[in-house]
Parts: C-alpha cells; structure tokens; sequence
C-alpha cells in the first residue's frame, strides 16, 4: 500500500511549530528509499526557514519522524519519556525492535538532552495556546498524539497512532504496532474523547489526506495540504 511521509507546521503569530521530522538522505540510502520532497523545501515553500522553527514536537523516535534534526538550530524538542526510555534502553538489543530506529538520529537526540534542548512533555499537556500533547503508546511505547485547535476547529495528528483512515474506520491496527490492545483502546476511547468526528483525525501515512485537503497553494497540489481549511 502506498505512503506518504508527513511533517507538519503549526503557524503562529509569536511561534512556529513542526511536528514530526521525516527522514534524511543518509537514511534514505541506508534503506532503500527515494525521498521525491525533501523536508527543508517543503518548509520554505511555506516561507518557513527552518532556522526560525521554535519547537519541534516529535510524535516517536521511528527513523521516518525524528531524521533531519539537525535543520532545527535553534528549536526546543518536545517528546515523552516513555519513548525516549525505550529508545535509549535495552530493547534495542533486539533487531526486531531496533530496527524501526536510525541509530544517529537516537544518537543526535541524545546530544540534543545534553544540550538542554529536548523537553519532556507531560503526558496529556497543553505546550502553547492551542496544541496539546497526549500520551497514547501503541505504536510505540512513548507515541504522543497533537490536538491543534485551528480557525475551523479542532484537528488530531495521529501519527503513527493511525497510519491509515481505514486503520480508523475498520478499528484494525498497523503490523508493526508495540502493543496493539492498547492501540485498539486508543481508537475506541481516547480519540473519541480528543475530537468530535473521525474526520477530525489525520492518520500518519495515508495519501488519502493530500485528497481531503485542499492544497496551500495551486503551485502546491499534491504537497503540501492545509488542514484548517
């Protein structure tokens, strides 16, 4: 099935926010991959320097969220304990486990700590007017979902919580899932209790969402969605 690699920015008067950091081109190679947009274009397609970005809210550490770190000079880095607990410890002494994670990205991270760069969000937390963080697992042991309440109302990035609408709409959970009952938990009580509809929710890989979308700009169709429309 066809995915689509998402990274979000949350626009502000006073802040810039991107949520999610995709993957860079060391990686890419590393696996195979074809990166067709990278991230910092598709920024500044938005006027968006990646140098100005104040926050970088990482849903979980998976190769394909958390690369590209270093675009981010002067952003503060908001993540749950629980992931990086995970991603730092022992379970990555498991191949099977391990291998969802780019090394040099846990590695970048860790300096990123030592730099007092990385916050650790609470576990359901509002980080600034209008977007919160909550605590979901699932996917990952420390997978944080974002509540962003926009001008046409309130909009939940998934992530990898959900990486298809039908993930959603047939309450079937993605194979590489770290604890899929609770996956399953998520979508029968959490997320109804973080938006009013379904159709509120955008999943982590659909390419669904560049269709429900409308585009940011005519130049942008089939790039770059705005979901506050």
């Amino acid at each position: 099935m066809p995915m689509d690699y998402f990274v979000w920015v949350l626009a502000g008067e006073d802040r810039t926010v991107v949520v999610d950091t995709g993957y860079g081109p060391e990686e890419a190679l590393r696996r195979g991959r074809v990166i067709t947009r990278p991230v910092a274009d598709g920024l500044r397609a938005l006027d968006v320097e990646p140098s100005r970005v104040t926050d970088v809210i990482l849903t979980h550490l998976h190769w394909d969220h958390a690369g590209n770190l270093g675009l981010f000079g002067n952003a503060r880095f908001h993540v749950q304990e629980a992931e990086t607990r995970f991603a730092f410890g022992p379970a990555m002494a498991d191949q099977t486990r391990s291998s969802a994670y780019a090394p040099a990205d846990i590695a970048e991270l860790v300096h990123l700590v030592h730099g007092g760069r990385v916050r650790f969000a609470g576990a359901d937390e509002e980080l600034f007017p209008g977007i919160e963080v909550h605590l979901v697992g699932g996917h990952t042991a420390g997978t944080q979902v974002v509540r962003v309440r926009t001008a046409s109302g309130p909009v939940l990035l998934a992530s990898d919580a959900a990486h298809f609408y039908a993930n959603l709409d047939e309450r079937r959970v993605f194979a590489v899932t770290h604890d899929p009952g609770q996956l399953l938990d998520v979508y029968a009580h959490r997320f109804p209790a973080l938006v009013d509809s379904a159709d509120d929710i955008i999943p982590g890989h659909d390419p669904l969402v560049l269709r429900r979308y409308p585009a940011a700009a005519p130049t942008l169709t089939g790039w770059v969605a705005r979901l506050d429309r």
